[in-house]
């Protein structure tokens, strides 16, 4: 049993399924590829243990191609993206405040 997210048209994670392990193959084709043909839309394999894509895919998460990894929304426009673990960092903006 694996995890599948379907993206839409901008890479944002519309819906979240159990499916096929990705080890099987469905009509001779991989899941990622099967489910997506299926739903006419972009399907990715996602885990909870985040073993794959950085991060469990949730609604409103968007797959960046660059870092093949799923992206929680931004917290706030100042945030910063990690790019090693594709979390953001939220800076303390009343400290800087405080600081300048």
């Amino acid at each position: 049993m694996a995890h599948y997210a379907f993206l839409d048209n901008n890479s944002i994670v519309t819906e979240v399924i159990v499916g096929k392990d990705e080890t099987e193959l469905i009509e001779g084709l991989d899941p990622e590829t099967w489910y997506g043909n299926y739903r006419g839309q972009v399907c990715k394999r996602t885990s909870y243990n985040g073993n794959i894509r950085k991060n469990y895919a949730g609604i409103g998460y968007s797959y960046w191609v660059d870092l093949d990894a799923f992206v929680p929304p931004k917290c706030h426009e100042s945030a910063i993206l990690n790019e090693v673990n594709c979390v953001w960092i939220c800076k303390d903006e009343s400290h800087e405040a405080a600081a300048e």
